[in-house]
């Protein structure tokens, strides 16, 4: 196909003011563009038509629009059947360098240059479309379950929840009573349950399978086939992961009584006397009239669950409501680390204070041993310095929330693995600050307490986040489009298999586990699974892997496009491959607060630091370039990437880079690799600057002019 690329120099929003835009449409022609024009506002409705009736005029297969970022007004510039790149001449360039001074001129002009060296190879990408079934898969009959079942059903998709237990409920079941969620901020609250399973066994469109488990799950997003146990199968769309959480075993806490004495029990069981209405101890059927509740047990605690359990010290303090309102004269004791209600929650604990009979005390429990008929409870009071020592008839153990991520649920055929992978605590791994019910499988959507500990109201409001995801990715799939983060991208990767030395590289580094592999280990594409990040073409050696639009080939070129000035011009270049989540974010931000930086670096948006590969470091060096500096998302334990483990895998393959660099006789600093979150803006000037001001001082590439 032939491309004939129209450019549209807008001089708006100081452009015009900044550059010397003659000299940019003299560049534009001479790098291949095959018409050239200008407009004071580029985005304004005459800007748009007069484009739109080029475009026509040109029979312009490829539209470079250098105005303002691609995150702006994208819906607007966008016209049937041309493919458009954006070029930041606002932004990275107008709004951030000196006007007029060459620096920024030559900027702009290799920006320009850029833009149609991408044209040259990009082509609009060809979904890959396939018929996706309608049905969503909730696997887990608690409230989560349940609520995330009718979201899905009341959105007009037909469900199958499944409950591997024989009655629907989950936890939620075992609650005598709940806390209030909503104004008045007082006294108990019945039960949601009842009426929520009321209302899903009444819903036309939901199907309800009790007492059986998933034994199989293969396919991908749009034609999951799922076995049940029961022998049964079918076909889903989506799937909602409800499978909620097991109370931590108090039996694993002896220092605090668990397992020494039937009279130490867990909160869950303390709900159940609560239900019975029979207060009376597990040991000897005495009456319970004096009882101790021991907050953090086993939360917060590196030797057992490290985090919060989130609910437990409203649960406490419900608890100790249920003994004070059924025993009369009865005591209730709280023995806190801090006591964490958040929110509006705080207004019941404020009202839970001034209860007769209710004491509290941030304190150390040291020791619950049974003395004498009673359970002995020492503390150390952090507030007054204290000793506490209470003999109470019964002692409650706040345990905390352990995921039910461990067991057989999914039962994948993926190659990476049966279940979701878990971070270290055994949730599921997932992006919390961006995506929070997504999980490292496309299309599987993890809810409630299964995702992070949460309670009845937060586990019905993640249960509707979770169903509306589910929704979003059947229709994604039938549109052949991407799901997060790149929603709506139309492109797939593209395998040439012919030169496929089965190395494996692409199927171990795939964050969402998108490839299969053969007996051979050649990668089998599963283009519904792919979030279209790039590792996979990242991490191929041999380059056999490319997008319609992002390739190894089409950044090859725009790196080669860059005018590189000879060692005696003494005008050092360098190329920034920059994420496009977070980092090219945080340079517009930069752009619009006028914050200045070298103009000696030209920024290409890659789709994640994972999606680069080494070859464009070595383009780069060998034309000349001088540096190359690398900035994405934070990784580690408390990771930002909106791709998992691009970051990551990026920084690992420039070490790499650097090893050959030494053999090559450059210096490893001439690369740098940084990590930058998208409000980190206002460090992007330092970060530019030392680069530029390290690698000057190192001296030119030797290898300008070759």
């Amino acid at each position: 196909m032939d491309h004939k690329i129209a450019v549209y120099l807008c001089t708006g929003c100081g452009i015009g003011d900044a550059l010397d835009v003659d000299k940019l449409e003299a560049v534009a022609k001479e790098a291949g563009a095959s018409a050239v024009e200008r407009h004071a506002a580029c985005c304004s409705d005459d800007g748009l038509a007069a484009i739109a009736k080029g475009l026509a005029e040109n029979a312009a297969t490829h539209a470079v629009i250098c105005a303002c970022s691609q995150r702006v007004f994208a819906d607007r510039f966008a016209w049937p059947k041309v493919f458009t790149e954006r070029v930041a001449l606002r932004e990275h360039v107008a709004w951030s360098h000196t006007p007029h001074e060459d620096g920024t001129q030559e900027l702009a002009e290799d920006y320009v240059r850029m833009g149609i060296a991408k044209c040259g190879k990009a082509e609009l990408p060809e979904p890959v479309v396939e018929e996706a079934a309608r049905t969503v898969l909730v696997i887990g009959g608690g409230v989560t379950g349940i609520r995330a079942a009718l979201d899905a059903a009341d959105a007009g998709h037909e469900v199958v929840l499944v409950e591997k237990e024989k009655t629907l409920g989950g936890f939620a079941a075992r609650l005598f009573k709940t806390y209030p969620h909503q104004a008045p901020w007082d006294g108990l609250r019945e039960n949601p349950l009842p009426a929520l399973i009321a209302r899903l066994q009444a819903h036309q469109k939901i199907r309800v399978v009790l007492g059986q488990t998933i034994t199989q799950i293969s396919g991908a997003p749009g034609r999951f086939d799922v076995k049940l146990s029961g022998g049964e199968g079918f076909r889903a769309g989506a799937i909602i992961v409800a499978t909620g959480f097991t109370p931590y075993d108090i039996t694993k806490l002896p220092h605090l009584g668990g397992g020494k004495s039937p009279d130490v029990v867990g909160a869950d069981r303390f709900e159940e006397i609560a239900r019975s209405g029979e207060w009376k101890r597990p040991s000897d059927g005495r009456p319970i009239r004096k009882v101790v509740f021991v907050q953090c047990a086993g939360s917060r605690d590196p030797g057992h669950l490290p985090y919060c359990s989130s609910t437990c010290c409203m649960n406490s303090l419900k608890q100790a409501h249920y003994l004070l309102e059924a025993v009369e004269n009865a005591e209730a004791y709280i023995l806190y680390k801090d006591m964490r209600t958040p929110a509006l929650y705080e207004q019941y604990y404020e009202s839970a204070q001034q209860a007769p009979g209710l004491m509290l005390a941030q304190a150390n429990v040291t020791s619950v041993e049974p003395v004498d008929g009673h359970v002995r409870v020492r503390a150390e009071n952090t507030l007054l310095g204290e000793p506490i020592e209470v003999d109470a008839d019964l002692v409650v153990l706040a345990q905390g929330k352990v995921p039910n991520t461990s067991q057989e649920t999914l039962n994948l055929t993926y190659r990476k693995g049966k279940e979701l992978p878990e971070l270290k605590y055994g949730f599921p791994d997932s992006n919390f600050i961006c995506f929070p019910y997504e999980t490292a499988r496309t299309g599987i959507y993890a809810a409630g307490c299964v995702r992070q500990p949460l309670d009845i109201s937060q586990c019905e409001t993640d249960a509707t986040g979770a169903a509306l995801k589910a929704v979003q990715c059947i229709h994604a799939v039938g549109r052949g489009a991407a799901v997060h983060p790149r929603a709506g991208d139309m492109s797939y990767p593209e395998f040439f298999l012919q030169r496929c030395t089965q190395c494996k590289r692409c199927t171990e580094e795939c964050p969402f586990g998108t490839l299969d592999e053969d007996e051979k280990g050649t990668p089998l594409p599963n283009p519904t699974r792919c979030r279209r990040c790039g590792v996979c073409m990242g991490a191929c050696p041999e380059r056999i892997v490319s997008f319609k639009d992002y390739s190894v080939q089409i950044i090859g070129d725009m790196v080669k496009s860059v005018h590189v000035p000879d060692e005696f011009e003494e005008k050092p270049r360098y190329i920034g491959f920059i994420c496009e989540n977070d980092a090219y974010p945080a340079l517009d931000m930069a752009g619009l607060r006028h914050v200045t930086y070298s103009p000696l670096v030209r920024f290409i948006p890659v789709r994640c630091l994972g999606s680069v590969n080494r070859v464009w470091i070595a383009d780069a060096l060998s034309r000349g370039i001088d540096g190359v500096l690398l900035i994405g998302c934070k990784f580690g334990d408390d990771y930002q990437c909106h791709f998992l483990k691009g970051s990551e895998l990026c920084n690992k393959r420039m070490e790499n880079v650097q090893e050959d660099l030494n053999r090559l006789a450059l210096e490893r600093e001439r690369i740098r690799i940084v990590q930058l979150a998208i409000n980190e803006y206002d460090k992007l000037p330092a970060i530019v600057n030392d680069f530029v001001e390290t690698v000057n001082a190192l001296g030119m590439n030797p290898y300008k002019g070759f």
